[in-house]
């Protein structure tokens, strides 16, 4: 046991203001100095810039990384006004997470020197700890304080000494040394037999409030909440000796218990057994962070998703049972069944923190009920790949800590790790990394129902795609209302009290319309041309939820979530069809409408009067045709000869309105005036584009 146990995250709340600054001082301190430790064992500065394994930096790039980190954050938040080293603020700034076989990256840095780096984190450390001394404070902490700032650095260097230990996991023996900080556990037996254990069905709540006491990343906020059935549970996480019996059996040549995904890495890294094992004269070995030992058969192993996977596939044809990896549900299930405690100042119940030593232990030494190691030792990979909760936000100074692994390629593992401290140790953690990766993660696997598909969280960023979604979805600009709301009301309005089963929205784009009309009709159709803007309103149908990213300025991105339930039409979705069509040339069968919507629509098809001329067929007698258009006929959507107004023709002026009139009037009667409907596009933080629609309203005769 070591002699003092490593500093948790503190509290965000307390009643003493100078406590809590010597609080948060300490846990900086200590955690920079842990993370200096880390590197210590390194036997030279070789081992800083070879690289550990093809697809990721050397190791001097993440030992200056966390400092970098901290200045921009510091810089973003207004604490400090000028760089260190803008030199090395740029180098160490981006590049973190793994690389894929097919995105290699080549580059070839001019990295400065150990010395220079170490220098430049000591800079940055007296940095810090002045700010920490003579800011202002006031308590609580949460996102709006500037203290929030100081906290993020550090838990982000708290996750990085753990995927640095890693990689000094990975790099060649002979560049590493044992240190007395970083002594493994060497304890070992016999592995026990992994028994199925029964968990009962119950209700599992994860998210966090925004006053929640202890600091999180973005993805922890927000709440889900679901009914997990029953299902089974090993006992203990899978041991090198019960993943033996996988390798044994030819699991890492046996191509019909991979997933394709998966195949493609076994192909390109040519595993034949688990990465940290090593079969010598000595029979097979284990390599730890700066030595090999005899293998710990009772040991968790550590691998990737996609063995993992592999093994759960090859027990269920070997069993005959449904074995597959836990969901987050299903751990967090296992967690409360357990009853785990979740401690901050006392020696952890688990492998975790580092508490003990700097290595997994064997899989029954930490026993939680009647499970093992539902926290520490490894992580443990689940099936779930990450998503946001409901009410999930980017928190300002880091928008791209989550974001970009909402794409289906990164799978959440639970539970923390040996080295795992600060927030990584939290119940409430969320990490997800990509599926080929190596984070001291192993797993336990579960008998349970089939999986249902999980909706991919990705964030749109096509410009188009986005700016329509902010267009019908989004915040409202120079106090000019929500243009598709604004037709809809005007829609209903003319509607009286005329019969409201069906309405077609032809030129829906991405359907705000559509619902709009469904909170009045029976039945709404949603057609447009183009199957990716459909595909936006589909979504919300379906999910309640898109999420897409603006431009800000220049490559910077805004980040936005849009739920249905916030705009008060969750409960009309199911009203609504979207259906991909041709304005010119619908089939049939879409008729009977009592109202049809065209919105900045006829403008851009290709014939707009052979649309014009056949929609009576659509619309019931007495039934409401409006049309809205800003009139901007262009010959990249409309040859100049179909173009209906905006012409000059026999030396005279010819309006749009007037070729309305003129294609309209046999089966349709003007209601009343045109009216001017405005509305604003947005382009950028500093841009916009304001138009006015023209909106008619034609009544069927």
């Amino acid at each position: 046991m070591p002699p003092e146990l490593y500093l948790r995250t503190p509290l965000l709340t307390g009643d003493n203001i100078d406590a809590k600054r010597i609080e948060i001082a300490a846990y900086f301190n200590a955690t920079f100095e842990r993370y200096e430790s880390l590197f210590e064992t390194l036997t030279s500065d070789k081992a800083y810039y070879q690289q550990s394994i093809p697809l990721r930096h050397p190791l001097i790039f993440y030992y200056g990384h966390t400092a970098t980190f901290f200045v921009n954050k510091l810089l973003l938040a207004g604490l400090i006004e000028q760089r260190i080293d803008a030199k090395f603020e740029s180098m160490f700034a981006i590049g973190v997470d793994e690389m894929s076989w097919d995105d290699l990256d080549d580059t070839h840095y001019d990295w400065p020197t150990v010395t220079e780096v170490k220098a430049y984190r000591q800079q940055l450390k007296g940095v810090i700890n002045n700010i920490i001394a003579t800011m202002p404070l006031e308590l609580p902490i949460n996102w709006q304080n500037p203290w929030w700032t100081i906290l993020m650095g550090i838990e982000h260097e708290q996750i990085h000494i753990e995927t640095s230990s890693v990689l000094i996991r990975q790099q060649n023996l002979d560049l590493v040394q044992k240190q007395d900080a970083w002594r493994p556990w060497t304890k070992t037996g016999e592995a026990p037999d992994n028994a199925l254990v029964t968990i009962s069905a119950g209700k599992v709540s994860l998210g966090k409030s925004e006053d929640d006491l202890i600091y999180g990343w973005d993805n922890e906020y927000g709440l889900h909440q679901a009914e997990v059935c029953e299902f089974q549970a090993s006992q203990f996480l899978v041991s090198n000796q019960q993943f033996l019996a996988f390798v044994d059996a030819g699991g890492y040549q046996n191509d019909e218990y991979w997933l394709s995904e998966g195949l493609e890495w076994k192909l390109f890294s040519q595993a034949q057994q688990p990465a940290f094992w090593h079969k010598t004269a000595q029979g097979w070995q284990l390599r730890l962070m700066t030595e090999m030992v005899a293998m710990p058969w009772d040991w968790p192993v550590d691998v990737n998703y996609h063995e993992a996977k592999a093994f759960c596939n090859w027990k269920a044809v070997a069993t005959n049972l449904a074995v597959r990896l836990p969901t987050e549900d299903e751990w967090q299930r296992m967690y409360d069944f357990a009853g785990v405690e979740e401690l901050i100042s006392e020696q952890a119940k688990a492998n975790i923190h580092c508490d003990y030593a700097a290595s997994p232990c064997p899989v029954n030494e930490f026993a939680h009920g009647d499970l093992y190691d539902v926290i520490g030792n490894v992580w443990q990979w689940t099936e779930t790949p990450i998503y946001p909760f409901d009410g999930f936000k980017v928190h300002p100074l880091y928008d791209d800590f989550t974001m970009p692994t909402f794409d289906g390629r990164h799978n959440l593992f639970k539970g923390g790790s040996w080295i795992s401290s600060g927030n990584e140790s939290r119940k409430a953690a969320r990490y997800a990394f990509r599926r080929h990766f190596f984070q001291h993660a192993g797993f336990r696997y579960v008998v349970a129902d089939e999986l249902e598909e999980h909706a991919v969280s990705n964030y749109e960023n096509d410009k188009m795609l986005s700016e329509y979604a902010e267009f019908h979805y989004g915040d409202s600009y120079y106090n000019v209302a929500n243009f598709p709301q604004t037709l809809a009301e005007i829609a209903v309005k003319a509607m009286g009290d005329k019969p409201a089963g069906k309405a077609l929205d032809i030129g829906c784009a991405v359907g705000r319309t559509s619902f709009e009309l469904a909170k009045h009709f029976d039945h709404v159709t949603a057609i447009d041309f183009s199957a990716r803007l459909i595909n936006l309103g589909v979504q919300l149908a379906a999910q309640g939820v898109i999420r897409y990213s603006i431009a800000d300025e220049g490559e910077l991105m805004l980040h936005r979530e849009r739920r249905l339930t916030d705009l008060g039409l969750a409960d009309i979705s199911d009203k609504v069809d979207f259906l991909q069509g041709d304005a010119c040339n619908l089939k049939p069968h879409f008729t009977g409408y009592d109202l049809v919507m065209a919105a900045n629509l006829i403008d851009r098809l290709y014939d707009p009067a052979l649309f014009l001329s056949t929609i009576h067929q659509r619309i019931n007698a007495g039934g409401v045709l409006l049309i809205a258009s800003p009139y901007t006929w262009l010959e990249e959507h409309t040859k100049k000869e179909n173009w209906l107004g905006g012409i000059k023709k026999d030396g005279e002026n010819v309006t749009t309105l007037d070729g309305l009139k003129a294609v309209l009037d046999d089966n349709f009667k003007l209601m009343k005036a045109p009216q001017q409907v405005p509305f604003v596009i947005r382009e950028t933080s500093r841009k916009f584009q304001h138009t006015l629609s023209d909106v008619t309203l034609w009544i069927r005769k």
